[in-house]
């Protein structure tokens, strides 16, 4: 596990994105870049409890690969932050989840949230959440981090779809 902090964060996130795009370029199926996907944030971005992905099914948000505790199966558009993220179409960061009123508490340990939507062709496909037992946790520069993360995994989607 990588720990980044201070002025050399940006830099070092991009190494990991050029790992990450030679890594998830090699995957056979959604399922399995989805699922390396949440290991490759799990294994390199410390101080998260849970990583993964919720995926529209036309109507709700349905769990799909993640790392983690147990988490909410189907989560409605516009609840919680995962629902706020994908009907507004914009990354979400909630530095305390105690006092946002639309937090769903899968795991009562979680402290702070970011949700990046995933939009394919300008329809949703669902988001990449993460939370963190830290207050606090998602910087700017882990958000840009993640949100080009996103864009790398958006990219395979489309690959993979065609």
């Amino acid at each position: 596990m990588l720990c980044y902090n201070g002025l050399g964060d940006l830099m070092k996130y991009h190494e990991l994105l050029q790992t990450a795009k030679s890594l998830l370029n090699e995957q056979p199926s959604t399922l399995s870049l989805l699922s390396n996907a949440t290991a490759f944030i799990n294994d390199m971005i410390p101080d998260l409890n849970w990583v993964g992905f919720y995926l529209y099914d036309g109507e709700s948000l349905q769990v799909g690969p993640f790392q983690g505790h147990v988490a909410c199966s189907t989560i409605p558009l516009g609840k919680g932050v995962c629902g706020e993220a994908a009907i507004k179409n914009k990354t979400i960061v909630i530095p305390d989840v105690l006092v946002h009123t639309n937090h769903i508490a899968c795991d009562t340990n979680s402290r702070s949230e970011v949700v990046v939507p995933l939009y394919l062709a300008h329809k949703l496909y669902g988001v990449l959440d993460m939370d963190s037992p830290s207050f606090n946790r998602f910087n700017d520069t882990l958000v840009r981090f993640l949100e080009e993360f996103a864009e790398i995994i958006i990219k395979q989607l489309t690959n993979h779809t065609l």
